[in-house]
This record gives structure tokens, sequence and C-alpha cells, in this order.
């Protein structure tokens, strides 16, 4: 394992972007998108991703809610646009690795194939342009209710969906009144208690897991909680989601890890060119 990483300069809480400009960085992760649902915001995921380009973009699961699509069938053309918006940017050279998750894991029956140029697996091994090796993997392998009680998840994702609609009319009445975007589900999940000590639980085994392979440091998703922090001297970067933080990871030329917030960079740029936020908010 490498010498202990420099938090420092290596990465920070969030990035400054000049909106007028595309930006093209070493690598992108994106997950927990959740297209299929209703409580995806493809539109504002569409905007992050014709501004923003990559050598490699990781998609680090979760991406069709396959749960959800076994109940009932949200299929908006924005989700179209997003899936046709990744096959694009393979066809033009990017570097597109998809890495299952719980709600897609009916893809973790082709790992080792590739589609449009869409490269599954299992999990990945990402080198940074500084040499640190991080292991890329969603997450749900570490969470013991996916793993030992999935009906209970199951019950939870349903609450979720409840949750994920409440706030989708919660986010129109606060357009109207001219303020931006906010997640209700987000607030909740984080003022609970036991929420909290799961995403802790959580976090330390990942942590755990990296370090007993040898890397220095974990991406994930699932949880949708963005964070970005060194744990026990090994960096733990969870990307966040597209139904509620509205975040993606990324690292520059340089091996620099950030953390991009779409409701502080695209929304104020959308806000200016139209004065107002796509009909998904």
């Amino acid at each position: 394992m490498n010498a202990p990483l420099n938090a420092d300069a290596l990465f920070a809480s969030s990035i400054p972007v000049d909106d007028d400009a595309a930006h093209h960085h070493r690598t992108i992760w994106i997950s927990d998108v959740h297209l299929g649902t209703a409580g995806c915001k493809a539109d504002f995921l569409l905007d992050f991703l014709r501004w923003n380009d990559s050598d490699t973009l990781y998609l680090v699961g979760d991406i069709i809610d396959g749960w959800q699509l076994k109940k009932g069938w949200t299929w908006r053309q924005s989700h179209n646009d997003v899936v046709q918006k990744i096959l694009r940017k393979a066809r033009k050279g990017t570097r597109v690795v998809y890495v299952p998750g719980n709600h897609d894991e009916f893809a973790r029956g082709y790992v080792e194939h590739a589609f449009g140029g869409i490269d599954v697996a299992y999990e990945a091994t990402h080198v940074t342009a500084d040499g640190r090796r991080l292991l890329v993997t969603h997450g749900d392998l570490f969470d013991g209710v996916i793993r030992h009680a999935k009906w209970l998840a199951c019950l939870g994702d349903t609450l979720y969906t409840f949750v994920l609609a409440l706030n989708h009319w919660v986010n129109r009445a606060r357009v109207r009144m001219g303020f931006g975007y906010w997640s209700l589900s987000q607030y909740l999940k984080h003022k609970v208690k036991n929420a909290v000590a799961f995403i802790a639980d959580f976090e330390h085994a990942l942590i755990g897991e990296a370090r007993r392979r040898g890397f220095d440091g974990v991406v994930c998703g699932h949880i949708h909680k963005a964070e970005m922090r060194m744990i026990d001297g090994v960096l733990y970067c969870n990307d966040g989601d597209w139904v509620e933080s509205l975040t993606a990871l990324v690292e520059d030329h340089a091996g620099r890890l950030e953390i991009i917030e779409w409701k502080t960079l695209g929304q104020r740029r959308l806000l200016a060119s139209s004065g107002s936020v796509p009909e998904a908010a």
C-alpha cells in the first residue's frame, strides 16, 4: 500500500466550475441514477453530462432501477436521452465502465461483456493520475440489510419512493416561490439517528475491505450521501446520487478528486438562461 494520502492536496468538498464552458476531467463517477422511477432527476443529469466530459466514466450501480420497473413503468424521454448521451460518449472515445448495484443486479449476469462500448464489471480498480489505487464498487455487498433481509430492503424502497414523490411536490412549490432545489428525503434521512448509524457502519465496512485488499481508497454509491474524507488513513469517496443530492465525483489530470453538486452549478446556469429549472424539479 502506498504512503498515506495528503487529504488537502488530493481532494476538496466542491469544485468551482465556469458555467459557460464544458469541462474535461480525467475521470467521472456517477451512481444511483434510478432510471425508470419517478424520482429520477434525468433532466439534471443530462445537463451535467452535456457540460462535463472525461477520459473515463464510471457508472457505479443503480443506473437503471430494476426493482421499480417490476412494479410499474416510469420511463420518460429524458431517461432515453441519458442512455443515448452515455452511449454517444462511449462512441466518441470515453472509456465507460458499468459496475452494477442492487437495483440493477440483473446486469451482473453480463460481467466481462461489453455493450455499445460500455464494459460491465463486478467491481473495478481505478489508478489515479498520481498512482493511487481505488476500489470502485456500488456498495450494496457491504449492506447487511441487502445481504440478509432483502424483503426489508424492498419495504424500505417502497417507503423511500413515497418520500421521493412528496419531495417532487415540495420542490414544485419551492420553484413557484423562487427557491432552488432542496431534498426533503435527504433532510429526513440525516435526521434519523438509526440512518446516521447505518451510514457510519457502511463507511467503515468499505474502508475495512479496501485496507484488507491493499487499496488506498474506495469509491462507492448506494446510500445516496455524497461524501469524501479520510477514515483511518484510507480515502472514502461516495459519489452521491441523482434522485437526492444530484452529485458526481470527478478527478482532474493531476489526480485531485472533487465532488460536483448540480444544484449549485447546473441549477445556476439554467436559472440564468431560462428563469426556471426543468420540470423534474
